[in-house]
């Protein structure tokens, strides 16, 4: 009933030209916050969520589209170079985002509960560590004992043709990894998935020998970046110098440069995502989730959808692997754990599973919560053991304080206390999809 009647408030007050005013106000306070305080992160939160004032309130969309173009191409590269910490912030999210979209695929229109997801955010960001790094020239040397002056195997512009190459490749390793399970469900489903994510992790961490593809547990590095010309650099700065207040460099454009990599990635997932959901393909991956039975005998080819299912969701994570190990220059094995798959699907299910919208909002929550909430708290903890502080009443010096307790390091509690809390009081997610927000208030009523 608090839901139903905060909603009915919203509505009422989200009429006229309040929603152009709201916006305007939020995304100029925002700015004006992560400007003036560059390393607050109550400021970043402030600016960040200005970006669903921009979904939830009522405006023309030409103009949301006008401010989120500001937004996305001025503000964010400008406080990004200014405090470079956000702008990776915001990488981070974007390539959660585009995880999630691609899982979202596999678990949300499909019902196919993939537990091992980030093995093709993997094979992506292998395969251009592999051609755009020195490792060819290091089959045959154990890690650490290879000659420092090895050539690199293709050129840094090379990556632009790995982009496609890691489509074409992760789309494939979809397909191998759908053929054997397509008679799996459920928990049997989720279980050799898990085992093949794994299975590709002990690959990258093993196959520094006999012949060394992946240099094991060391990681692959260096890895090209595509080239920069300098006059971006000088454009950059004569545009934005002044009020950025310093020099931007050619490492602090390849940021910029990543992110607006990042952006166009998401917006393409984001189309072809919607595409196919509106499309015959859309309603005959929801109709193989509903009923498998029902759909064949509908003459649905269900082998052939869960197949592209798997497909479409691997291609978006191989590409995002790509963009990964370029934008890192490093790859090891343990950035594609199973923490990370359950991370993923943590976000899917936060922002409501087959939402575009919502996955989308998982991701920058669950990111936003890893990498600015909780470290923040940390450093503010570490800070007080420094100091002779004392808390008051109880005489508890805060030096004293474990560093046990570090917010940082209960990442995984917290997020399985979030999925818990969603379960029991929001099942179908921050933004759910209408089919699921419809199906669980059928479910409420019964």
């Amino acid at each position: 009933m608090a839901a139903t009647s905060f909603k009915e408030v919203f509505d009422k007050l989200n009429q006229g030209l309040v929603g152009y005013v709201v916006i305007l106000l939020h995304v100029v306070a925002g700015s004006y916050l992560v400007y003036s305080q560059p390393r607050s992160n109550l400021a970043f939160l402030v600016f960040i969520s200005s970006l669903l004032s921009l979904y939830f309130f009522r405006a023309d969309n030409r103009f949301k589209i006008l401010v989120g173009m500001l937004l996305a191409l001025v503000i964010i590269p400008v406080i990004g170079v200014r405090n470079i910490f956000y702008l990776e912030v915001i990488f981070q999210i974007s390539v959660f985002a585009a995880l999630s979209l691609g899982l979202n695929i596999v678990v949300g229109f499909t019902g196919l509960l993939n537990l091992g997801y980030v093995a093709f955010y993997a094979v992506g960001a292998y395969l251009w560590a592999f051609f755009g790094s020195q490792q060819f020239y290091v089959l045959n040397y154990a890690p650490g004992t290879q000659p420092p002056d090895l050539p690199f195997l293709l050129p840094g512009d090379a990556f632009y043709l790995f982009l496609l190459v890691a489509v074409i490749i992760a789309a494939i390793t979809g397909i191998l990894l759908g053929l054997p399970v397509m008679r799996l469900k459920g928990d049997y489903l989720a279980i050799v998935t898990l085992g093949f994510g794994e299975v590709i992790r002990v690959l990258a961490n093993n196959l520094d020998k006999p012949i060394n593809l992946t240099n094991g547990p060391q990681g692959i590095t260096p890895i090209q970046r595509p080239t920069m010309p300098e006059w971006v650099v000088d454009l950059f700065n004569s545009l934005f110098g002044g009020v950025i207040g310093h020099e931007v460099k050619l490492a602090d454009m390849y940021n910029v440069m990543f992110y607006f990599f990042a952006l166009l990635v998401i917006i393409a997932i984001i189309f072809v995502t919607k595409r196919l959901d509106d499309s015959k393909i859309g309603r005959a991956w929801t109709a193989v989730r509903e009923d498998e039975i029902a759909a064949v005998a509908q003459g649905i080819p269900i082998v052939r959808m869960k197949l592209l299912a798997f497909a479409v969701g691997a291609s978006f994570a191989g590409l995002m692997g790509v963009l990964l190990a370029a934008s890192r220059t490093f790859i090891s094995p343990e950035s594609f754990n199973f923490m990370q798959s359950i991370g993923v699907l943590s976000m899917v299910i936060l922002g409501g599973i087959g939402s575009i919208p919502g996955v989308i909002l998982g991701a920058a929550v669950l990111t936003i919560l890893n990498l600015q909430v909780l470290q923040g708290f940390s450093l503010y903890l570490n800070d007080l053991r420094q100091s002779d502080a004392v808390i008051p009443v109880i005489n508890f010096a805060w030096k004293d304080l474990s560093t046990q307790l570090d917010p940082a390091k209960y990442q995984k509690l917290l997020f399985g206390l979030i999925l818990i809390i969603m379960m029991i009081f929001r099942p179908e997610g921050l933004i759910p999809a209408k089919r699921r927000k419809r199906d669980v208030s059928m479910d409420e009523t019964k």
